[in-house]
């Protein structure tokens, strides 16, 4: 097995992000599906959904590759009646993670868990029941909660709860916090609002100041090399590894972040992509043999630049613009 392949920033490639489906029974108002904006399918399975045999066969190519790590998301993955077995086939060698809303999770947590899914994110916006129906466009919020009960009481470690920062969730940051410290198993990641996907940038809120609470809040605070981000542990459970965690994402005009990315990603009609800011990149891999997969994957790491600090540079104003190196960039051929 050959080491990570690199781009030519350095940036090794050891995990992948695949969409299994662009269908939801949620219609989160912040929701950008992966990059690729809001396009939500109809609830019924779509024949351009990469089957399972061409989500096993991308994984064992780019096992090949070094890549220990693989994240199933959607969409919503687990209307995926596949999705088990997608994730007993993956190469052993990889750690399963997967995102979800979570209204699926009682029930099949622990098949998952058997499976091979080693830990998962679940939405989970805010603590009130009409708050997150606004957010959601939902009703499932009790739903929610079962399923975060079910994914620990499976064994699933850690399980995150994903909450993205903006207006409508702001007030909860507080709350939140103090839930995943009090509650074993549980981890909290912090999303930024991503106004550049989504629009509204009215909903926008500072997330350093987030960052400057939970500082003054935390018993220890590490940091991991993913990304550049921190972790900030608070309560009770601070001295485990994992409970009363709290991770900011904050990919926002944040060049650290871009320097630190070992992802690429895969929509769920197949096509491979190497930044999530970015379609001008997506290759098919359609009907592709395994030598075409490879030969694919290594062009798209290749190609890969980070976004902010790259792609994008900041002007003397301070706003972030195109580099004119990328001005006219043809998007990537099927």
């Amino acid at each position: 097995m050959a080491g990570p392949l690199a781009d030519d920033f350095g940036r090794e490639v050891t995990g992948v992000r695949i969409s299994l489906t662009d269908r939801c029974n949620f219609d989160c108002v912040y929701c950008h599906n992966e990059g690729l904006g809001d396009t939500r399918g109809p609830m019924e399975p779509s024949d351009a959904e990469m089957s399972a045999d061409d989500v096993v066969r991308f994984l064992e190519v780019v096992e090949g590759y070094g890549v220990d790590a693989v994240k199933f998301t959607g969409g919503e993955p687990m209307l995926r009646q596949d999705l088990a077995e997608i994730i007993e086939r993956t190469p052993d060698s990889m750690e399963v993670s997967m995102t979800t809303n979570g209204t699926f999770l009682p029930g099949r947590a622990a098949d998952l868990k058997a499976a091979g899914l080693d830990r998962v994110n679940v939405s989970q916006d805010a603590l009130d029941p009409d708050d997150f129906a606004e957010v959601t466009k939902s009703g499932a919020y009790e739903q929610v909660l079962e399923g975060v009960r079910a994914a620990v009481d499976a064994g699933l470690d850690p399980v995150k709860l994903n909450m993205v920062v903006f207006t409508h969730t702001a007030g909860y940051v507080e709350e939140m916090v103090e839930h995943v410290a009090d509650n074993d198993g549980l981890q909290l990641q912090l999303i930024q609002y991503m106004p550049e996907l989504t629009g509204r940038p009215e909903w926008n809120v500072d997330i350093g100041r987030v960052h400057d609470w939970l500082a003054e809040k935390a018993d220890r605070v590490e940091h991991r090399e993913m990304h550049d981000r921190k972790r900030y542990f608070v309560g009770e459970a601070s001295d485990d590894d994992t409970g009363g965690m709290v991770e900011i994402v904050d990919p926002v005009e944040n060049e650290e972040f871009c320097a630190n990315c070992g992802r690429v990603r895969v929509t769920h009609e197949g096509y491979l992509k190497g930044c999530l800011n970015r379609n001008d990149d997506l290759r098919s891999m359609g009907e592709m043999t395994r030598a075409e997969i490879a030969e694919t994957f290594e062009e798209v790491v290749a190609n890969r630049v980070p976004y902010y600090g790259e792609y994008l540079v900041e002007g003397e104003d301070g706003e972030y613009e195109l580099n004119e190196k990328y001005l006219g960039t043809p998007p990537a051929a099927d």
